[in-house]
């Protein structure tokens, strides 16, 4: 590993100051002040996508997302790209299967609205899901897209993210074969540049796995990366964690030039944070493998609700989820279990 990352606290502190996973702690005010009860909802915030019951032994699944402006700012694009891509890893993450999406899409500059539908266009003809509707401010003094998806999945092979075990295996599951992003540093690019059956099987093998019933808990790596995603899931499932960064699946980061900290903050094209019992391991390697990614043993979910990362022998705290989440969903209150 590079020399500096043998500083777990260096790496520690990156993870925690970093703006994708600071940026997340507005969500709880949002949640208390929206969240309504109702008999069909099976699960909603917290979660990769809402779970809804639909018939007997099957449920809807439903989520959003908006892209970082920043990102926008950057290449729009990857942008209109990314935002068909997050919201089917959101139903991915579920083992669910992603159906059909809808935008919101607020634009200044058509040169750039040009940009961003050719990138939704072509992450809907590549992963197979149909843009189906939405709406167009075609006249505001910025750009944001927004989109919506709707999936489906059998209730019983759902992969909640709050379902986190003491006792279980984490384990990261990346596709290495990719690049960095040229006009965003901390975005992954595993996608664009594949056959659409390749980046379609990725997507179902996660189906698979819920199928089997082999992982407890999982969520998609998002904006905070691999261990602010971590961090996510262990939340809301009121656990901790202790993880081995020497463990983590990477590229070679020296010829990419980039660091190992960087590494671990960066959005990946494919990628999934999963939690599983130890016996169960070896097999979830194996399916990931059949399909292209990387996926390894990182570490041991326990009870303390405290997310630590070691180095030989090194091992420094990140996140103190009982006192102070990433998200702020508890409010000092017990999370889901």
């Amino acid at each position: 590993m590079e020399q500096h990352t043998c500083d777990t606290a260096f790496i520690a502190a990156a993870v925690r100051d970093y703006e994708g996973v600071r940026r997340k702690q507005a969500i709880g005010e949002m949640v208390r002040a929206l969240k309504i009860e109702s008999p069909d909802v099976v699960a909603s915030f917290g979660e990769d996508a809402a779970v809804i019951r639909h018939h007997d032994n099957e449920a809807l699944l439903f989520a959003a997302d908006g892209i970082w402006s920043r990102l926008m700012d950057a290449d729009p694009y990857w942008a209109g790209y990314c935002s068909v891509l997050v919201n089917i890893h959101d139903i991915a993450a579920m083992g669910g299967r992603p159906v059909a999406m809808v935008d919101v899409f607020s634009i200044a500059n058509p040169a750039i609205m040009d940009l961003v539908i050719r990138g939704m266009h072509d992450a809907s003809a590549q992963f197979g899901v149909p843009i189906v509707g939405g709406h167009l401010h075609p006249d505001t003094p910025y750009s944001v897209i927004d989109v919506s998806i709707l999936g489906v999945a059998p209730l019983d092979s759902i992969i909640y993210s709050h379902t986190a075990c003491a006792g279980d295996t984490v384990i990261a599951a990346i596709d290495l074969d990719g690049r960095v992003h040229p006009s965003c540093f901390l975005n992954w690019d595993s996608v664009t540049m594949k056959d659409p059956g390749v980046v379609r099987n990725q997507i179902r093998i996660m189906e698979e796995i819920g199928r089997l019933k082999l992982v407890s808990s999982g969520k998609d790596i998002s904006n905070p990366g691999i261990i602010g995603t971590l961090g996510m899931l262990l939340e809301v499932s009121g656990k901790g964690a202790r993880i081995d960064l020497d463990a983590i699946p990477r590229p070679n980061l020296k010829a990419l030039g980039m660091t190992f900290e960087q590494w671990v903050r960066m959005y990946p094209g494919m990628g999934f944070i999963l939690t599983a019992h130890p016996d169960n391991v070896e097999r979830t390697v194996e399916l990931f493998a059949s399909v292209g990614m990387s996926a390894k043993a990182i570490g041991t979910v326990d009870d303390t609700r405290s997310l630590h990362i070691t180095y030989q022998g090194a091992d420094s705290q990140v996140f103190d989820l009982l006192h102070n989440g990433i998200m702020h969903l508890f409010n000092g209150k017990e999370a889901c279990r």
